[in-house]
């Protein structure tokens, strides 16, 4: 009998479960499944119910005394049921039938459920070959790019490469470099040639045979071969520092909204490895989940546990507040905290400087409307008053009231440009 309560029990901490399983899942259903999965709800807590009015009656022949009488005819039988295979619960012969027809309720609506769910392709990061490129680049420069990668040089490279996110080696993109510097030069030896046998005219549109002396055209065009390859080495070199900088900003973004999902999530008192899935696979948190997902990765590939797999990721990563979060989260862990209540003072945090920035940025926008009215509004109309004066008054600027006047919309609709590409650059994205 003791064995018997033991299977019940067992049972009951198995629908539990379930039931816990769907809840963290509820806001994700849609209509319909949301319909479902409330029968299914109803028909494990209706089946937990039977499982402990069973109990007294499953326990019903547990006694330390020996029995000295037959057993009553009076005392109900209890009987097997299957749940899934290897899982067997003990029921009251009157409530088998109920909870038979529970079961079998639970079983229709988990397959109609299956049918329901249509098959989405979910985006998989896979790692990639190099393309042609890259493979050009390590043929010729693979070996010179290990020897300096072993011997410590580029390690601010080599960082902003890790922590960038860039699905490329280091030694792959010091190939690149190198490769792409030696293209520069010789384009410009050949763009340098091209200059001092050949003059364009710009405003014609035409290109003529260079007729002046050589040694002077020499002197204007000399410096190309050597400041392409120089200004192509910057711009490879400085890419990964630009898009670290990028994806941290795109990060702490979405940070405050993270946390709060977190925090909402750590209250049905879930594991935190199973918080972290959610949000890895989640599609609202595009580039705080690639974190997320390097941190399962450690667990389940390379088989760190949690702690290691979040210390190390808050090193790789570029975001400063996701590295606190993460640092946050495996002291909280190794101390035995509770995960809530960091979740929510985290957040309470993040939310602040959340608003603070919003703050910020209105009064950013204020200024340069402030600026926008006064450069490229009122100081067009003044100039178009100086314009009519100068014409008026007969004065000699070497310029015809045409040519100033289709300067100064040119002037203007350059500075809106530039204004309006500024704006946008500054102004966060959320």
């Amino acid at each position: 009998m003791i064995e018997q309560l033991k299977k019940n029990l067992d049972a009951e901490i198995m629908m539990a479960r379930e039931l816990g399983q769907i809840y963290s899942k509820y806001d994700s259903f849609d209509s319909e499944e949301v319909r479902i999965y409330d029968k299914i709800i109803n028909s494990l807590a209706k089946r937990i119910k039977i499982l402990n009015s069973s109990i007294p009656e499953v326990m019903s022949d547990i006694t330390l005394a020996k029995k000295l009488e037959p057993e009553s005819k009076n005392v109900p039988s209890i009987e097997k049921v299957s749940i899934k295979k290897e899982v067997e619960v003990f029921v009251s012969e009157r409530k088998k039938a109920e909870f038979l027809k529970e079961l079998n309720i639970n079983e229709q609506l988990l397959k109609k459920v299956k049918k329901q769910q249509k098959v989405v392709v979910k985006d998989v990061y896979k790692f990639q070959t190099s393309n042609s490129y890259g493979r050009i680049s390590n043929r010729l420069f693979l070996n010179i790019s290990q020897k300096l990668v072993d011997s410590g040089a580029f390690k601010s490279l080599r960082l902003d490469i890790r922590k960038s996110n860039l699905n490329i080696l280091s030694t792959t993109f010091l190939s690149m470099i190198f490769f792409s510097t030696l293209v520069s030069f010789f384009l410009g030896v050949i763009i340098m040639v091209f200059f001092l046998f050949f003059s364009v005219d710009v405003l014609g549109l035409s290109v003529n045979l260079y007729t002046g002396g050589y040694l002077l055209r020499f002197l204007k065009v000399f410096w190309i071969p050597f400041a392409m390859p120089i200004l192509t080495f910057i711009l490879f070199y400085s890419y990964p520092g630009a898009e670290k900088k990028s994806t941290a900003g795109r990060i702490n973004q979405e940070i405050p909204f993270v946390v709060i999902h977190m925090a909402s999530i750590s209250g049905s008192g879930i594991e935190p490895i199973e918080i972290l899935k959610i949000i890895a696979l989640s599609k609202e948190y595009e580039f705080a989940g690639r974190e997320f997902r390097k941190i399962l990765n450690q667990i389940n590939i390379y088989g760190y546990d949690l702690s290691t797999a979040l210390r190390n990721v808050s090193a790789s990563t570029p975001s400063v507040k996701l590295s606190e979060l993460l640092n946050g989260m495996g002291i909280t862990i190794n101390s035995g905290g509770d995960m809530r209540t960091f979740f929510e003072k985290r957040a309470e945090s993040l939310l602040l400087e959340h608003r603070l920035e919003r703050e910020k940025a209105t009064k950013s926008a204020e200024t340069f409307m402030d600026l926008y009215i006064s450069i490229v509004i009122a100081t067009p109309m003044i100039m178009m008053m100086l314009l009519v004066i100068i014409s008026i008054s007969k004065i000699s600027t070497g310029f015809n009231t045409t040519q100033m006047t289709t300067a100064i919309i040119g002037i203007v609709a350059i500075v809106n440009i530039l204004f309006l590409t500024f704006l946008h650059m500054k102004q966060p994205t959320y």
